[in-house]
């Protein structure tokens, strides 16, 4: 994998070109209320904090008392699971006016979503499904997207999706419909590596080649999630993207990757189920942040360079 160029590169995000945004070059983890004490004793350092949007839509309570501790000290970022932005349905107003509130409320770092519909009619799964890429879909993912962005007043990143089956009414690839959805609506992106590990790892494609056509230059974050591994119905291996242990070393190396192209792009380790002790997770986060630091140094003389 060493001595990949990937392409193209020769732009990097706003919040890993400038210093002063809030979690430039930063290692973060998931927010669990669980590690709340943990956290708050061992006193305030560098990185930041994800939630999801949904776990912090009531008025008030202990979620919101949590989180208020967090926001005192620490840049958060604000990730959303439901808005359904690659569904069929209009987006919901009650959903998107709770999302501007939370925007509003704790003004995050950052702001995502997933390509990726949960909804159809009033029922709302626990999931994020996959939808077909072609020139209709990308007409309404658009649509929603610039909905969405309308509606809380500001841009927000896009993730791409862990997928495990694929359409054949698909016109073009999924970097294509990414890379035309950042051109129609302005919105930024959010490189799940996990996610490109498993879904290139499910359809036999090459995870380094599909980062090759990854738009890289509208990169805002990058997630990092562990994984589990099963055997689908015909004993083929199958990845599912479980957020339930450490990040893989495949992972980690494309990662690796990432950054020794992109520069120290802010960097979330997602650990959602089978929640372990603070130590651990903290450690993940740790392991990131040495990743980013080190190809941070050489970035940064890099630039002083083309300046001289």
């Amino acid at each position: 994998m060493n001595g990949l160029v990937i392409h193209p590169a020769s732009r990097v995000s706003e919040t890993s070109r400038f210093p002063a945004h809030p979690v430039a070059g930063l290692a973060g983890t998931s927010f669990k209320h669980e590690h709340l004490p943990a956290i708050l004793t061992r006193g305030k350092q560098d990185g930041f904090f994800e939630v999801h949007a949904e776990n912090y839509m009531g008025a008030g309570g202990p979620p919101h008392d949590a989180l208020a501790h967090i926001r005192r000290d620490y840049p958060v970022s604000l990730h959303g699971v439901c808005m359904s932005i690659g569904g069929p349905r209009p987006l919901d107003q009650v959903h998107l006016l709770r999302f501007k509130a939370l925007v509003e409320r704790y003004e995050p770092a950052l702001v995502s979503e997933h390509l990726a519909w949960s909804t159809h009619d009033t029922t709302y799964y626990n999931d994020l499904l996959p939808l077909p890429y072609t020139a209709a879909t990308v007409s309404r993912v658009a649509d929603h997207i610039e909905e969405m962005q309308e509606g809380i007043g500001r841009a927000i990143l896009l993730e791409n999706p862990s997928t495990y089956i694929l359409f054949p009414e698909s016109t073009m690839s999924e970097t294509e419909f990414i890379r035309e959805l950042v051109r129609r609506t302005g919105c930024g992106l959010l490189l799940d590596v996990n996610n490109v590990f498993v879904s290139a790892t499910n359809h036999s494609y090459s995870a380094l080649s599909y980062l090759a056509d990854f738009p890289l230059e509208h990169i805002g974050e990058i997630h990092l999630a562990g994984h589990a591994v099963q055997e689908d119905d015909e004993g083929d291996l199958l990845l599912i993207d479980s957020h339930d242990g450490p990040v893989a070393d495949a992972v980690w190396k494309l990662f690796d990757i990432v950054i020794s192209q992109c520069g120290p792009l802010p960097t979330l380790v997602e650990w959602d189920s089978d929640i372990p002790d603070w130590p651990a997770l903290e450690a993940e986060a740790v392991a990131a942040q040495a990743i980013l630091d080190r190809y941070g140094r050489s970035y940064m003389l890099g630039k002083a360079h083309a300046a001289e």
